[in-house]
């Protein structure tokens, strides 16, 4: 079985028709208050973007759940991704005359994260906002699985990646970089293996948990999201910092802990 037929696999068994997000489902105000920030995470394969039996979902509600002072969290559908970029125009355009100056396209700060094909939206979403001059502070991979997704732009600060490659139809991408390393700080790349090793899959469909396949397994996996989890609130602290000194532009880049 190939990579395209286990991610339609999943896709039959998991997705509902027509369920996009639209802008209504978004919570966060627009425009969102000046010094906040929004962290978005992006689903994998072609799920729903409130499924709560996902991990990228599980996350964000846990992380809203902290009630972080000015911290704004959603997640999308990795194919809502322009629904989600014509929110971020929105939400920094603070005199809403639908052009963003300078100082709005700093307003706002930004940490995206993202699970396979939701690991190449973020990228991809990057390089939207890079066209914009909008700056990520941070963006996290979870066996990301898409066209180019290992180019990291410029206008991203730190890059973190997480993969698998045990044998299986669906790899994740092994080797992110950096397109200008002055400017991008690669966090890592690390592997994890999943050879004899049980990861509780109660949330996926039967046939998906009895095929056990690796990509699955990763996106179940306790260790991967508590180490996503970490990095993104490592992040948040230094953002949290950064607002009691001003002059910070850009946070210090922490190692991540090895699985």
């Amino acid at each position: 079985m190939n990579r395209a037929l286990a991610l339609a696999l999943l896709a039959a068994l998991c997705a509902r028709a027509d369920h996009k997000l639209n802008r209504k489902d978004i919570r966060t105000p627009a425009p969102m208050p000046p010094g906040s920030l929004l962290v978005i995470g992006f689903l994998g394969a072609w799920e729903e973007w409130d499924n709560d039996k996902r991990s990228v979902r599980k996350l964000a509600l846990h992380l809203r759940a902290r009630h972080l002072p000015g911290v704004f969290i959603e997640t999308a559908g990795n194919r809502d991704r322009g629904t989600v970029l014509k929110f971020i125009r929105q939400a920094l355009d603070q005199n809403r005359n639908k052009k963003l100056d300078d100082a709005e396209k700093r307003s706002v700060s930004i940490i995206c994260y993202g699970q396979s094909f939701g690991g190449a939206a973020c990228v991809k979403l990057a390089r939207e906002l890079d066209k914009l001059g909008i700056a990520l502070r941070l963006t996290v991979q979870v066996d990301s699985v898409g066209r180019s997704d290992d180019w990291i732009p410029p206008n991203v600060a730190r890059a973190l990646n997480l993969y698998q490659h045990d044998p299986g139809p669906v790899w994740g991408e092994a080797n992110i970089k950096a397109v200008d390393p002055a400017k991008t700080t690669i966090l890592g790349n690390i592997r994890f293996f999943y050879f004899f090793r049980n990861v509780d899959m109660k949330d996926y469909p039967p046939l998906a948990r009895r095929m056990g396949f690796a990509h699955w397994k990763m996106d179940n996996d306790p260790v991967v999201w508590k180490q996503v989890e970490t990095m993104i609130l490592a992040d948040i602290a230094a953002w949290q910092a950064g607002r009691l000194t001003p002059s910070a532009t850009r946070s210090p880049a922490a190692p991540p802990a090895s699985p």
